[in-house]
């Protein structure tokens, strides 16, 4: 079996295993953040956890793209500087806003690690190895130009969402609390929103199955976590809005 064999299976089993993941996520919430519990083994520092979870999407993505078969485009820069817009921040500068005091089991890391790595690999062999290529032209392309879009307003809404939610934190002395402003009037994670737009975006930017499969992963991971943050809300914080969704304005 050759590399590009490999590739070919790995992404489609990373697709049943999205739905897969999807379905346990339903019933078991992962537990860290607001729902962190005992007997999950050993734990680590919160700010630990996020950098060593993430630190892999930045770092193996420009690996790839250092050693990747195809000549350096535009396009091919274009897409680098908009993977690691995302990912410099999340590995290298989101850790270091979280509370020193909080921690997260290291299964969980682990399986950060693991899943940003399989997804680095899909996602970074394919634009830098085995796609047919992007031409420059391929900035101008509707898709590319729809996708960049999307990208960049789950990337706002993401980091607007994450920066009120720290905000209203520091202000109310509350780890976690009510907003009622803004897409929080609406939804109760649109930093989840914001991120599940933002890889669809790339999916559509990239106009490739490596792509779809993150977007494929984040919604299978994000919505039922989502989900499970509402249902916490409603039952630890008073007087909730009973009409408010999880991730999806009127839908979910």
């Amino acid at each position: 079996m050759n590399e590009r064999e490999f590739f070919d299976i790995l992404l489609r089993s990373w697709f049943v295993l999205a739905l897969v993941l999807f379905f346990v996520l339903l019933r078991i919430t992962a537990p860290y953040g607001r729902h962190s519990r005992e007997g999950w083994g050993v734990t680590v520092g919160a700010r630990l956890g996020w950098l060593l979870m993430e630190a892999p999407a930045s770092v193996l993505f420009t690996l790839w793209f250092l050693n990747g078969a195809r000549a350096v485009s535009a396009t091919l820069l274009v897409l680098f500087a908009m993977w690691q817009t995302h990912y410099v921040h999340r590995a290298f500068i989101y850790p270091f806003t979280l509370d020193a005091r909080r921690r997260m089991p290291l299964v969980v890391v682990l399986m950060g690690v693991l899943f940003n790595s399989v997804n680095t690999y899909l996602n970074g062999r394919y634009l830098f190895a085995f796609s047919p290529g992007y031409e420059p032209d391929w900035l101008l392309d509707p898709r590319f130009v729809a996708g960049a879009a999307l990208f960049a307003a789950g990337y706002v809404l993401n980091r607007y969402a994450d920066r009120t939610l720290r905000n209203e934190r520091l202000k109310s002395g509350q780890r976690y609390c009510r907003i009622d402003r803004g897409i929080f009037r609406y939804v109760c994670c649109p930093n989840y929103l914001g991120e599940i737009v933002l890889w669809f975006g790339w999916a559509l930017a990239t106009w490739s199955l490596a792509g779809l499969s993150f977007a494929v992963w984040t919604a299978a991971n994000l919505l039922p976590r989502g989900r499970a943050h509402l249902e916490w809300s409603g039952q630890h914080i008073e007087g909730y809005p009973r009409d408010r969704r999880a991730v999806l304005p009127g839908l979910w």
